[in-house]
């Protein structure tokens, strides 16, 4: 994680660095506004390092919000303009080698303040729709069916909640949105497929007081993802999770039953758990063979563990449908999956694109979703 963090920060600063040249210093703005833009440059990039490392902590939550979401909203901003600027200096060597070396000074200058604004308007435009799109969590309906499913389950519906990411910047008020939407939805299940903080639990324990609204005849379940991990708050919430009336799967499982006939829904700890968090998938399905089992893991690839363990369909997260684009590329690098429904070593698996978001509350093509899954016999 030290290493990881470590690179990433060496990257970011070479990016500002790179954004000061190509945004503010080569286009030759009035020195006035060439110290202005350095400045804003790099004080929203230190405040998104800060606010992603959860490190903005004065007064509540609910007072830091607002900077943290500037900020790393800025991360998004900025990427989109390292992609326009990018394209821009390609072109500018054409530009350079067409033009008489006596004029290509003042010319490139030119040059580059058109290619800083038509930047900053597509990056500026591409982050507005990205914040719009990533607001409203819709409940997307799909269906799976499987000859194991016994038929008093045949129609039960299961409503997926992934990756919440309740913290830094979603707070109760987003939690209260995605809990309306799903009890309107009357799911017979409801599941919380990990990744539902982001935050250490002193500070961000009320984002999800709303949880303990949710409706579900057969249950609300969860299992913890990578992020519960990275709170250094694990057992708090996972305590929380329980208090709040949700059954944590925590490698075990339960049995569901309908009119005198059962299901197991079991549950796995994420892959980045240790010690008595870490994940266990045979303990998590023992017994569970025989039946149709339901299994919450909250990374797709986690089903490789699983192959041979009877599970009849894994309901997943993680991913974020690549959350901003082109993210959807880099995805396939680490998970089988991006989003929708796959086989993945023989086990049929749904993941959701999540609703919410990690970082920036940006999403670009790749909108945010609640599914609701309709079991069918067949």
């Amino acid at each position: 994680m030290l290493t990881f963090a470590l690179i990433a920060l060496t990257v970011l600063g070479l990016l500002t660095f790179w954004l000061h040249r190509r945004l503010v210093a080569a286009p030759r703005w009035s020195t006035r506004w060439r110290y202005a833009g350095s400045a804003l440059i790099v004080a929203l990039t230190a405040l998104a390092v800060v606010a992603a490392a959860g490190g903005l902590r004065w007064g509540t939550a609910d007072d830091t919000r607002p900077v943290a979401w500037a900020a790393l909203t800025w991360l998004v901003v900025a990427m989109y303009l390292v992609f326009v600027l990018a394209a821009g200096q390609v072109v500018a060597a054409v530009v350079w080698l067409a033009t008489h070396r006596d004029r290509r000074r003042g010319v490139l200058a030119r040059f580059n303040r058109i290619v800083a604004a038509v930047a900053l308007v597509a990056a500026l435009g591409t982050t507005a729709y990205g914040l719009f799109e990533a607001r409203d969590p819709v409940i997307t309906p799909t269906t799976h069916t499987s000859a194991a499913l016994p038929a008093g389950f045949d129609g039960t519906t299961v409503a997926l909640v992934t990756d919440l990411h309740a913290g830094v910047v979603h707070g109760s008020d987003f939690a209260t949105k995605v809990v309306d939407r799903v009890n309107a939805a009357k799911p017979d299940i409801v599941v919380l497929s990990g990744d539902v903080v982001d935050a250490p639990f002193e500070r961000h324990r009320a984002e999800i007081a709303p949880l303990a609204d949710l409706e579900a005849p057969l249950g609300v379940f969860a299992v913890t993802g990578n992020h519960e991990m990275y709170t250094g708050s694990t057992a708090e919430w996972v305590a929380e999770w329980d208090r709040l009336g949700i059954t944590v799967l925590a490698n075990a499982s339960q049995t569901l039953t309908v009119g005198g006939e059962s299901i197991r829904i079991a549950g796995i700890h994420d892959r980045e758990g240790t010690g008595e968090f870490a994940p266990d998938p045979g303990r998590a399905l023992a017994g569970t063979e025989d039946g149709f089992t339901l299994y919450l893991a909250h990374q797709p690839v986690m089903a490789s563990e699983s192959g041979d363990r009877g599970v009849d369909l894994q309901l997943s997260g993680h991913t974020h449908g690549g959350q901003v684009w082109p993210g959807q590329l880099i995805v396939p690098l680490q998970q089988p999956m991006v989003e929708g429904y796959a086989v993945v070593d023989g086990v049929p698996v749904i993941t959701s694109r999540g609703a919410g978001t990690w970082g920036p509350p940006v999403r670009v093509a790749a909108p945010p979703q609640i599914p609701l899954i309709t079991l069918r016999r067949g």
